[in-house]
Parts: structure tokens; sequence; C-alpha cells
């Protein structure tokens, strides 16, 4: 493993200009976060070997892996485009201008520009994964720094530096969280450590997600074109001369547009929305894909099973509505904060010990590719 990362190997990181390479090597710097950490608190995960595979997963939705594939396939095939596309074939015979279906689906792919949707996904997606990263990795790596500068420096002081108050704009809860990792390191009961390190992490994590609700809404209600501004678009693909049209064929015209724009675009926006949910409800981890919408299996580790920290009951008492049971963990909906904390709470706990969520996220190879600006070949 090279040093710990110095805060100016953070802010350079964070700074990378190129959303794809920075996120690579956001996801690599959590990873080396994570093996710090562990170093000075003991076994068991910390937020930043979450935040490892939460990155690179996130890096999927950046780069739009699957993402624009998987839209184009529900646009063609989804019921309404082909009954808009049998209507505007229609009006165009009546008009005696037949077209073919592949004519009309092509001009109404260019109006509705549903590869858009990734590209603003991919922006909202960067967006959080900087965001979290440029805060909550920096203050990791001044957290590693303090530790190693020993007791003239002291934590205290160190949590001195965050604002007081409630996120987003407060950084009280992340002062409690290093809090509770400096208390945990000291801690000679493996059970009352694990709970410590489980408490920062959600604690951690409530600040995170807090400060996320903006991009993870903007990125699941990515916005579609207004259908007024559709159909034109269409109209003027379709039917350049419908002003020369008689009149009564020019009206069925306008009004078979205005109709059919109506429709496709919400039955499309919901289409786009099934299509968003399930690509950022994912979450590969080393041993596994967890599904964000459904509730996890397994069961809690022997340190984790039956709690003692009163701290840490009280906090997954407010963000855990089914506490000790992993039932309703899943999400109905990631756009909702209650519910993504509900999953995480329930994910941070039962995963607390699975050594696998260590390993690299990357091969040496790929992390050269990485440290030579390049996007490196394989399965990111």
């Amino acid at each position: 493993m090279p040093d710990a990362l110095s805060l100016a190997d953070i802010e350079a990181i964070g700074a990378w200009p190129q959303p794809i390479l920075r996120n690579l090597r956001i996801t690599q710097a959590y990873h080396e976060l994570s093996i710090a950490v562990a170093r000075v608190t003991g076994s068991g995960a910390n937020w930043c070997t979450f935040a490892t595979w939460a990155s690179k997963q996130a890096g999927q939705s950046i780069r739009g892996d699957d993402l624009g594939r998987k839209i184009e396939e529900a646009f063609r095939g989804a019921e309404i485009v082909q009954r808009v596309v049998e209507r505007i074939r229609d009006v165009r015979r009546a008009a005696g201008r037949a077209v073919d279906a592949s004519t009309v689906l092509s001009a109404i792919r260019e109006a509705c520009a549903p590869l858009l949707t990734v590209t603003r996904v991919a922006e909202a997606v960067a967006r959080g994964n900087k965001k979290v990263f440029d805060e909550i990795g920096r203050e990791f790596a001044r957290f590693l720094a303090v530790l190693e500068a020993g007791a003239d420096v002291g934590v205290d002081a160190f949590c001195g530096g965050l604002r007081p108050g409630d996120p987003p704009g407060g950084q009280w809860l992340l002062a409690a969280a290093f809090r509770d990792y400096d208390r945990a390191r000291a801690m000679a009961d493996d059970k009352a450590r694990a709970e410590r390190l489980l408490l920062a992490n959600l604690r951690i994590s409530l600040h995170e997600q807090t400060r996320l609700q903006p991009e993870i809404a903007e990125a699941l209600n990515a916005p579609l074109p207004d259908p007024a501004v559709v159909m034109r678009q269409v109209a003027a693909a379709l039917f350049p001369s419908v002003a020369r049209l008689p009149e009564p064929l020019a009206h069925r015209v306008r009004g078979v547009l205005a109709e059919v724009g109506e429709q496709l675009l919400e039955r499309l926006r919901a289409i786009v929305r099934a299509v968003l949910t399930e690509e950022l409800m994912t979450l590969a981890l080393p041993d596994g894909t967890l599904h964000l919408g459904r509730d996890l299996t397994g069961s809690f580790p022997p340190h984790l099973g039956a709690l003692a920290d009163p701290e840490l009951m009280e906090f997954l008492h407010a963000v855990d509505p089914t506490p000790d049971t992993l039932r309703g963990s899943g999400a109905n909906d990631w756009a909702h904060l209650p519910e993504r904390m509900h999953f995480i709470a329930d994910l941070f706990r039962i995963q607390h010990e699975n050594a696998a969520l260590l390993q690299a996220p990357f091969t040496p190879e790929q992390l050269r590719s990485i440290a030579a600006g390049r996007t490196p070949d394989g399965s990111l």
C-alpha cells in the first residue's frame, strides 16, 4: 500500500477535470483511506470501506455503461411508441405521403432524445461523487494525519475545525463520528468496538445522504423534453408542408400531434424512471450484487446481533423503523432519504465483518492506466 493520502492528494483527485477518471481515482482513494482507517480502528468496515464500492457503482452511471442501451431498448419496445408511430403513419397516408415505420420511429427518437437522459444522469452522479469526496474524503485524510501526529494535535482540535449544526451545511454528525472512531480504537472489547464503529459509519452516512439529496433526486428524475417541443420537431421532420394541406386534414394532423405528444411523454417519463431506478438501485459488492429495492437477506454478525450501546440503539431507532430485523429494508423510492437510510443502516450492520469489502477495487494493471490518465480496459 502507498503512504496515507495527504490533503494535497485529496484536493488533486477532487480537482481532476475529467469525470470518468476522477471517479476511478476517487474509488481507489476511498479504498486506500479504508485500509488506513482499519489499521488504527481495528477490524470491521469503516465508512470508507462502503464508500469504495458505492463510488465504483457510481462509475457505471458516470460512464453510461449499459444505461443508454437499456433506455433505447425500452424506448423502441414501448407499446405507446409503437401506437404513436402507427397514428402518425395513418395521418401521412391520409395526406398521400406514406412513410415507413422506421422513419417515423427515428424522427420521434430524435425529438425525444432519450439518450440525453444518460448525460443528465451522468452529470448528476458525477457531481455527487465529487461533492462527497471533496468533503468527507478530505476529513478522513485530515483525521488520519491528526492521529499520526499524536496527542499534541488531538481529536478535539480536529473536530473543532468542523462546522457546527445539522447537514447539509453543518458538520456535527461528522465531528461525532470521528470522535466515535477515536473512541473505538481504544476499546479492548470487540463487541463494544464494533458497535461504536457502526455508529460512526451511520452518522457519516446520514450526513452524506442528506448532502446528496439534490443529486440523487435529479438523477432519478432526469427531465424529458416538453411535449409541445417534441411534437414541433416531429411535425418539422414528418409534416414539413402541413400549412399547405387542406384545412380539415391540417387540423387532423395538429390534433393527432398534440394528443400523442402528451401521451408519449407521460409514458416515456415512466419508462425512463423505471430504467434509471433499476440502474441506480443496484450495488455490486465483491461477493455479490444487491438490489436496493429488495429486502436484505442474511443475519447480523455476532458482535452486532443483540446491541448494547445506548447511543447506537437510539440512532438506529431514528433511522430504522424495523430494528433488529431485515424486514422492510428494501427501498421503494431511492430518492426518499428515510428509505435510503433504512436500507443503509441494515446494510452497514449486516456487512460490518465482511472481509471481502477490503479487497482492492482495481487490478494493478488498471491502476497503472488510471495513474497514466487513461480509462482502463476490463471490468470496472
